[in-house]
C-alpha cells in the first residue's frame, strides 16, 4: 500500500471524534505518525485503538486549546522528540450558542472567539518553526460555509470562522516562499455531534459521514500539494483562490 507519509508526523485537534478522528485514522493510514490532541481522553484512547488496528502509531494528547501555555508546551516537547511537524490539521471548534447577537453571553463569545480563532493562532505561534524545518510542512484549517454568508443567529460562530480564514490567509502569505504551504478546507453539512447541535431537528443520515470529508482532507496534507491560500470546498469539489480578481 501507497504511504506518502510515512515517517512523517501530523497533529490533528479535536481528534476525539467526528472528523478529527476520521482524518487522523487517514493521516496513519497514510503513513504518518499522529499527534492526536483533543479534550476527552476516552475518545482519544478509542481512536489510538482505532490507529493501531490500521498498523498505525499515535501520541496522544489530552489537552484545551484554551490553555495557550499547554500549547506552547505542545511545540516545545514536538521539537523535543521530533525537531520538526510535517502536518498541522487544524479541526478542533466550538458552535457555542445560536442566538442575536444582543442575546449573546460574553462568556459564550469569548469562549468561541478563543477555541475557534485565538487558539489556532497560538497554534501557529507554537508549530511555525517546526513546520518549517520540515521539508513539505502542511497546515489545514478547518473552516464553514457560515464565515461567507450573514445568516441570523450564527453570529459568534461565523465572525470567529471569517477571522479564522483571514489567519489562514495571512499565515499562507508568510510562508509563500518556505516549504510551508496553507490552505483552508471546508468540510460543509458533515453527520457530526456540532451539526446535530446546530440542526438537532435534521436527519443525519441525510449528511455525510466524516470520513468522506476526510478522504478529501488528506490531499491537502501530502508532500505534493504545492497550493496555498486557498480554500477546498468538498461540498463542490473545488478550490477557491483568493488572490483571483473579483
Amino acid at each position: 500500500m501507497n504511504k506518502p507519509l510515512q515517517d512523517r508526523v501530523a497533529l490533528v485537534t479535536g481528534a476525539s471524534r467526528g472528523i478529527g478522528k476520521a482524518v487522523a485514522i487517514e493521516l496513519a493510514r497514510a503513513g504518518a505518525h499522529v499527534v492526536a490532541m483533543a479534550r476527552t481522553s476516552g475518545g482519544l484512547e478509542e481512536l489510538d485503538d482505532a490507529i493501531q488496528s490500521e498498523g498505525g502509531s499515535a501520541t496522544l494528547v489530552p489537552a484545551d486549546l484554551k490553555d495557550g501555555p499547554a500549547l506552547d508546551r505542545l511545540g516545545a516537547s514536538l521539537h523535543e522528540r521530533y525537531k520538526r511537524l510535517d502536518v498541522l490539521v487544524a479541526n478542533a471548534a466550538i458552535l457555542g450558542v445560536l442566538s442575536p447577537l444582543g442575546h449573546i453571553d460574553p462568556k459564550v463569545w469569548d469562549d468561541v472567539i478563543a477555541v475557534n480563532l485565538t487558539a489556532q493562532w497560538r497554534l501557529v505561534r507554537s508549530l511555525d518553526p517546526l513546520l518549517r524545518q520540515s521539508t513539505a510542512g502542511r497546515a489545514v484549517f478547518l473552516t464553514s460555509g457560515s464565515a461567507q454568508k450573514a445568516v441570523p443567529y450564527w453570529g459568534a460562530y461565523a465572525v470567529s470562522k471569517i477571522g479564522l480564514e483571514m489567519l489562514a490567509r495571512t499565515y499562507a502569505a508568510e510562508t509563500e516562499k518556505t516549504n510551508v504551504r496553507v490552505n483552508l478546507f471546508n468540510p460543509g453539512p458533515t453527520r457530526t455531534r456540532m451539526r446535530a447541535q446546530a440542526m438537532p431537528g435534521e436527519d443525519p443520515m441525510t449528511l455525510e459521514a466524516p470520513h468522506k470529508a476526510a478522504s478529501h482532507l488528506l490531499p491537502l496534507c501530502l508532500p505534493d500539494c504545492d497550493k496555498t491560500g486557498m480554500l477546498y470546498d468538498y461540498r463542490t469539489k473545488s478550490w477557491k483562490n483568493f488572490r483571483a480578481p473579483e
